[in-house]
């Protein structure tokens, strides 16, 4: 007789994995505040290889429009420059010869709609993802009753599905009315 655990336990751990990149990903949509995470996608040539901004300088947020890099390098500046106006964050970084300064516009209505409707669609991308989870858990106890498990172990654990279903799916809907709070407020 197999154990439901068996079924169980992938499918929470595929379900964590969901939740876990939703807010991977959440925390790299703008809202309109500075965040040291907007750049964590912009790599930098540094002799030969291309590593993240924050391996060759220091990242700081000074203040919530503001972000403020400081290269560990001299030769660092024109380098870090180019790759960010090169990203595709849309901002063209300031200056002075000590500190690059990013400063992060405030967002437009339309724009703020855009980024709602972007992170709804991520957040829909993890609910997909649970309910895979779950239907591959259940599936496979189905054929487990087959293989010999008692149907009343195999309709509690398909409860323990469920249950496991419904908390992620609560997560995740959390993490998207925290963002969309987030970028909605002025």
């Amino acid at each position: 007789m197999t154990d439901p655990k068996t079924y169980l336990d992938p499918a929470e751990e595929k379900m964590e994995l969901a939740v876990a990149y939703l807010e991977e990903t959440l925390s790299h949509i703008r809202a309109g505040k500075a965040n040291p995470k907007l750049l964590d996608s912009v790599r930098v040539n540094y002799y030969g290889s291309m590593a993240p901004i924050s391996n060759v300088a220091n990242i700081s947020v000074p203040d919530a429009r503001t972000i403020a890099i400081t290269p560990w390098e001299k030769s660092m500046f024109k380098e870090i420059e180019k790759a960010i106006i090169n990203s595709d964050l849309g901002i063209t970084p300031e200056n002075n010869g000590e500190v690059i300064r990013i400063c992060i516009p405030p967002l437009t209505e339309d724009r703020r709609k855009q980024l709602v409707k972007q992170s709804k669609a991520e957040a829909e991308n993890a609910k997909v993802s649970v309910r895979n989870a779950r239907r591959d858990a259940i599936e496979g106890l189905k054929k487990a009753i087959k293989q010999g498990m008692p149907e009343d172990v195999e309709k509690d654990a398909e409860a323990n599905a469920q249950k496991l279903h419904d908390r992620f799916l609560k997560q995740i809907d959390e993490l998207f009315a925290a963002k969309e709070k987030e970028i909605l407020t002025v």
